[in-house]
Order: structure tokens, then C-alpha cells, then sequence
């Protein structure tokens, strides 16, 4: 029941460019008005470049879309938006994005153009390349991350950028390894570098990515220089909550047909909805001001 245009710039995704107050909150930083004003005109930035890309990729992917089970819905591969109309709003959502990030004042504009010319070369051919494709997925994700932390002169710590890097590969694979699961065998002719895919191959690279989200993170809790940032040794009692949410994952992605939307599983699953609150707002109980 939702208009065309709205369902074209998936406002669901934008919940990915929550990374952006990453650096807020484990900078210490949610106080500062100025930096949580950047950090906001950052993430509206994200958001209006995210759906622009999101456009320009169903533009360019719309035969192919057709022939996938779920995404021949799209409006572009479904005909309910015409193509002048989905390049208009191309160009208004980047034009607005840009607005956003001189709005922002960002202390690396730069990054919000490495995510936009990122983009244009995975749609133009680099999402071909295996295992290439996934990282640059993972990158974008990255550049949230940065601009949350060196846009708003925040040094970003190597833990975080460690952890980021290691949780968005296991869910770039994860995206892999759930469209192989939907296209039963006929993933080539949809996207060319399911080709080079397989089940166990997907699955240790994604085995490789948890364990390393899982003992960065587990040992960024533990390790001195954060309990002297945080003054508290209880960061550690967070790892359950990232544990059982990375579980219940997997269940998802195995046994439930899910991991192909991380966002859309997010919002649909209670567990991992519960998982992640429960591990914010622990965190934030632990960070709170000395």
C-alpha cells in the first residue's frame, strides 16, 4: 500500500546509517550540541545519498530484477514508476544530500563523496568481482562510521573501525549467502557473481567474519585503554547481547530463509530487535556520565 516513489527510496534502509552515532557514543560526545547537530545533519546527509544510490542501482538493475522472486516488485523492474520519474528523484536525493553535508559542516566532506563515487563503480561493474564485491558493501558502511567519527573530530578508535569492519563482512556474506538460498540454483542469472559463490564457501567466510566481530569487540571491552576512556570494567557484559544477536542471525539466515536485508530483518525479528536494545541501552547505562 505504499506509494511507489516512497518504496523506491527504501526509508527502511536508512536505519544502516545508524552507524553514523557510533563515534557519538563511544566518544562521550552525545553532550556536545554541536557535534550531535553535525552528527544529525550527517546522518539526514546519508540518508538522502543512500536512497539516490538505492535508485541508481534498481535503474541500472531492473532487467535483471525482473527475474528474482521478490525484487520483480520493485517499482522500477515493476513498471509502477516510470524511468524519467526515478531519474528526477535521482538527482534531487543526491542535489539534497550534498545541501546536507555543507549544512552539516563535516570535518571530511570528502568521505560523503567516497560513499557516492564508491557506489557508482559497484553498480557500474566492480559487484561482479567476487569476494571484491562484499568488501565494498562492508566499505560503505565504513565511510558511516568515519563520518561519525573524523567528520565530526572524533579520532575513531582502531577497536571500533576493527569491529565495524568484521561485523560488515559478515552480513555482506550473509546477504550472499541468502540470495543463493532464494534463487535455488539460478543466482548467475540474476547477479553473475553468485556464480563464483558456493554454500560452504559463503558460509566459512562468514564463520571467519563472526568470529572476528566477536573477539575484537569482546577484547575492545576488555582492553585498558577502553576502561580507561569508559572508566568501567562492565563493557564485558555487553558480549551476550552481540552474541545472540549474531545467533540468531544465522538461525534466520538457515533455517528461516532471512539475512538478505539486514535492516528489514532488524525491524521484523523481535529477538534481534530485543538483542539490540538490550545492548544499547546497557551500554548507554555503562557510559553514562562520571
Amino acid at each position: 500500500m505504499t506509494h511507489p516513489l516512497i518504496r523506491l527510496l527504501r526509508p527502511q534502509q536508512w536505519l544502516k546509517n545508524g552507524f553514523v552515532f557510533v563515534g557519538l557514543l563511544f566518544g562521550h560526545a552525545w553532550g556536545d550540541p554541536a557535534r550531535l547537530q553535525a552528527a544529525l545533519f550527517s546522518f539526514a546527509a546519508f540518508c538522502l545519498l543512500s536512497s539516490g544510490v538505492y535508485v541508481m542501482n534498481d535503474f541500472f538493475d531492473r532487467e535483471q530484477d525482473r527475474r528474482h522472486p521478490a525484487k520483480r516488485h520493485r517499482p522500477l523492474a515493476a513498471g509502477s514508476v516510470a524511468v524519467p520519474t526515478a531519474l528526477t528523484l535521482l538527482v534531487a536525493c543526491l542535489a539534497g544530500g550534498f545541501a546536507l553535508v555543507w549544512l552539516s559542516k563535516s570535518s571530511a566532506p570528502w568521505l560523503f563523496f567516497a560513499y557516492v563515487a564508491l557506489n557508482v563503480a559497484y553498480t557500474l561493474g566492480l559487484k561482479h568481482v567476487v569476494v571484491l564485491d562484499v568488501f565494498l558493501i562492508a566499505a560503505g558502511f565504513m565511510l558511516r562510521i568515519l563520518v561519525g567519527t573524523l567528520g565530526i573530530s572524533i579520532a575513531p578508535s582502531q577497536w571500533l573501525l576493527l569491529c565495524g569492519l568484521m561485523l560488515t563482512l559478515f552480513l555482506g556474506f550473509a546477504k550472499r549467502r541468502a540470495e543463493l538460498n532464494a534463487l535455488a540454483g539460478e543466482g548467475a542469472g540474476h547477479r553473475r557473481v553468485l556464480e563464483h559463490y558456493s554454500a560452504s564457501l559463503l558460509d566459512q567466510m562468514m564463520t571467519v567474519a563472526m568470529a572476528g566481530t566477536i573477539v575484537s569487540y569482546s577484547l575492545y571491552t576488555v582492553s585498558p585503554e577502553t576502561v580507561a576512556l569508559h572508566g568501567t570494567t562492565a563493557l564485558i557484559y555487553t558480549v551476550p547481547f552481540v552474541l545472540y544477536g549474531m545467533f540468531r542471525y544465522l538461525f534466520l539466515l538457515h533455517r528461516r530463509g532471512g539475512g538478505g536485508d539486514p535492516a528489514q530483518q532488524l525491524l521484523s525479528d523481535p529477538h534481534l530487535l530485543a538483542s539490540l536494545a538490550g545492548w544499547l541501552a546497557l551500554v548507554i547505562v555503562l557510559l553514562r556520565p562520571l
